[in-house]
């Protein structure tokens, strides 16, 4: 692997971050719709949660769980379906031809719209924390930092792997990515404390990274998280470095076959469109 080689794929990481980060920021309406409008889902929640005289972690946990869809919406519509998008629009062709790996036109995806999201999160969590009234005490910053940033790795590396899916499937990518949209929500426990799903739901969900960040990061962000977690901060944090490795040599191999297949047969889905 030579130096140029390397410094290609860091351009080409570069070149595909810079346009999300930037286009965020040109398109002031987006604020809106992506800040404002999942306080509405928190707001629902919180109140009943409120009218039931629930405890007042449980609104705290959901005003985090409605930050954290931002990410989860982040990969399904402008990771996983990327690469659809890119083919009806033209440009997938450029890609495919590049003298670069195709992850690392991914992980630049990746990077520029986690930094946008990451920002419209911070700023859904603080907005629900004042208007809710809600507390946090961050436990340990580091363990913080180092389960937020795992979770980000393992989650979009689900994305990569989605992507070249998504490809493979063609015009039935909107419809997964409608048809996860929700179930996620309740299974993943992002308005509410996953555990209480039963053990076997909860171990099944935690294939998806965010239900482990998800748990992870209450635990972290309040004293009381530990008494509604699903497993130890340790466990969890553990289990999340083992999905960041099974996504990215899934994504691996699923891009390489997207290729292999566009060069065997012409074209880029398993049948025709």
């Amino acid at each position: 692997m030579s130096d140029g080689w390397i410094i290609k794929n860091l351009r080409a990481v570069k070149g595909r971050a810079y346009p999300r980060v930037v286009g965020a920021q040109r398109e002031p309406s987006w604020v809106f719709f992506e800040v404002l409008l999942p306080l509405f889902t928190v707001a629902a929640y919180a109140y009943v949660y409120q009218f039931m005289d629930a405890r007042q972690e449980l609104i705290g946990y959901v005003v985090l769980g409605g930050a954290m869809t931002a990410f989860w919406l982040n990969v399904l519509w402008s990771m996983a379906a990327q690469f659809y998008w890119e083919k009806e629009i033209g440009n997938l062709q450029l890609y495919m031809i590049a003298p670069i790996s195709r992850m690392s036109i991914l992980a630049g995806m990746a990077l520029g719209g986690m930094f946008s999201t990451t920002v419209n999160a911070a700023s859904t969590l603080v907005i629900g924390a004042l208007i809710f009234n809600i507390a946090f005490h961050v436990v340990d910053p580091v363990m913080l930092i180092a389960i937020f940033m795992v979770t980000m790795v393992a989650l979009y590396g689900m994305g990569m792997m989605f992507a070249s899916l998504y490809m493979l499937f063609g015009r039935e990518a909107y419809h997964m990515s409608n048809l996860l949209t929700e179930p996620v929500y309740l299974a993943s426990g992002f308005y509410f404390p996953v555990k209480y799903l039963g053990v076997f739901a909860a171990a099944g969900a935690s294939f998806i990274p965010i239900t482990l960040g998800l748990d992870a990061l209450r635990q972290l962000f309040f004293t009381s998280g530990a008494g509604d977690a699903f497993l130890s901060l340790e466990l969890e944090l553990g289990l999340l470095l083992g999905l960041c490795a099974l996504f990215m040599v899934l994504a691996h191999y699923s891009l390489r076959y997207m290729e292999y297949l566009g060069k065997a047969t012409g074209r880029l889905t398993l049948r025709w469109q």
